[in-house]
């Protein structure tokens, strides 16, 4: 198995990881999710999320294998990254 990124949950056995992250206000959460967005778009991996005003929650899983790859390790530590 693969090191689990900090902050980040593992789903099942290797099924996904899941994080959360909270801001201070709905704008700098929505200003995350474009950075993130940006990002995934660059490395063509994109990833679940939700959000709810403050929150956003994220799921990461390579479709085409079901289960966490590299590439979702790499992206949980963008997104850590990301989020400053």
């Amino acid at each position: 198995m693969m090191e689990v990124p900090d902050g980040w949950t593992e789903e099942g056995t290797c099924k996904a990881l899941t994080r959360s992250f909270t801001f201070k206000d709905f704008a700098e959460a929505f200003a995350f999710l474009t950075r993130v967005a940006d990002y995934a778009e660059k490395v063509d991996h994109h990833p679940e999320f939700t959000s709810v005003w403050n929150r956003v929650d994220f799921r990461l899983v390579t479709h085409e294998t079901g289960s966490v790859t590299t590439r979702d390790i790499k992206l949980a530590e963008a997104i850590n990254r990301l989020a400053g």
